[in-house]
């Protein structure tokens, strides 16, 4: 089987045509784009991809590279390469043999591949499953997604969650999507992950506003009011097929208010019922070695339950294991 693969590494003169190309692959999200990419291209060496068959583009690649060694883009959620709609296993094939010859080439000698999560995909798109078993890619970690489906529901049993929608009722909680993150952010969302976690987001208020100008229809902020005071809200990431939880926070009277309940109640069952997945995100600490217990079990309470979330690291000298492959 030939291989008739041309590979280059992206630069801004492709910028159109490879957000263009995002249109018509069957494993892109707004993620991909350039602007998502590169809103912060100071943190990341890019060392994006391009892979051509005939003069035609077929699949693209967001990675940067650190230390010699050849990433999954580290700023995304998830990645790997993004494919044509029309490609066949035999042409993902090819490109990931010939990805894998430019990287071993060019003295990158080791690859670490995040794999776009299956419920993202809108068709059928586990090539690299394969492909990555073939070349004795390194499970190394996964990280455990809750997802609900939304046009098979789970029906909600949780005594806590019902309790928790009457409560948000019976102190007059209103639920307002907004344009503006500041008062979640500044007074909800950074407090409590400094407090709970010693953490930051991993977004500051500037780059999720930023972001939002730049994908309106896709980066959506539902805030939970009580009076008029923020006490609780979401940020969500909207893609064809999921509506995925970003950022989940409340206030300290969180378990007296049912802001949350309220909020997911509907989010769930009215703003997103149309989707097809509800992506809750993953409960996974310490680069997938631990789950946080309580917050697994909290959105499973919500009906959500468990897809994989997958990372390899592989050698690219081993591209000559494709050799053995066909008969």
């Amino acid at each position: 089987m030939g291989n008739d693969i041309k590979i280059i590494r992206y630069k801004s003169s492709y910028y159109k045509q490879w957000n263009a190309f995002l249109k018509k692959a069957k494993n892109a999200t707004f993620l991909f784009h350039r602007d998502f990419i590169e809103y912060h291209s100071d943190r990341f060496e890019d060392h994006s991809l391009m892979l051509y068959k005939e003069a035609k583009l077929i699949a693209v690649l967001p990675a940067n590279i650190k230390s010699g060694i050849l990433y999954s883009h580290l700023g995304l959620s998830y990645g790997g390469f993004v494919l044509h709609e029309t490609v066949s296993f035999f042409d993902v094939f090819n490109v990931f043999e010939t990805t894998l010859k430019y990287l071993h080439t060019n003295s990158i000698e080791e690859f670490h591949v995040k794999l776009l999560p299956i419920i993202y995909a809108n068709l059928p798109s586990d090539e690299m499953d394969y492909l990555l078993f073939k070349t004795q890619g390194v499970l190394n970690r996964t990280d455990v997604t809750s997802v609900i489906q939304l046009d098979n529901k789970l029906e909600i049993k949780s005594s806590n969650r019902i309790r928790g929608l009457k409560k948000a009722i019976k102190h007059q909680l209103e639920i307002k999507e907004t344009d503006d993150f500041e008062a979640y952010w500044n007074n909800i969302l950074i407090p409590n992950l400094k407090q709970r976690h010693n953490a930051k987001p991993v977004h500051s208020l500037k780059e999720i506003t930023y972001l939002k100008k730049k994908f309106p229809n896709n980066i959506r902020q539902f805030n939970v009011c009580q009076n008029g005071e923020v006490v609780a809200g979401a940020t969500i990431f909207e893609t064809k097929q999921v509506a995925r939880v970003q950022y989940i926070s409340a206030n300290e009277n969180r378990q007296k208010l049912g802001g949350l309940d309220m909020l997911f109640h509907t989010l769930i069952n009215e703003v997103y019922k149309d989707k097809k997945y509800f992506d809750f995100g993953i409960s996974n600490e310490n680069q997938g070695e631990n789950i946080n217990e309580g917050l697994l079990l909290w959105k499973e309470s919500f009906g959500a339950r468990t897809i994989s979330h997958k990372f390899y690291t592989l050698q690219t000298k081993s591209y000559k294991e494709l050799n053995r492959v066909m008969l």
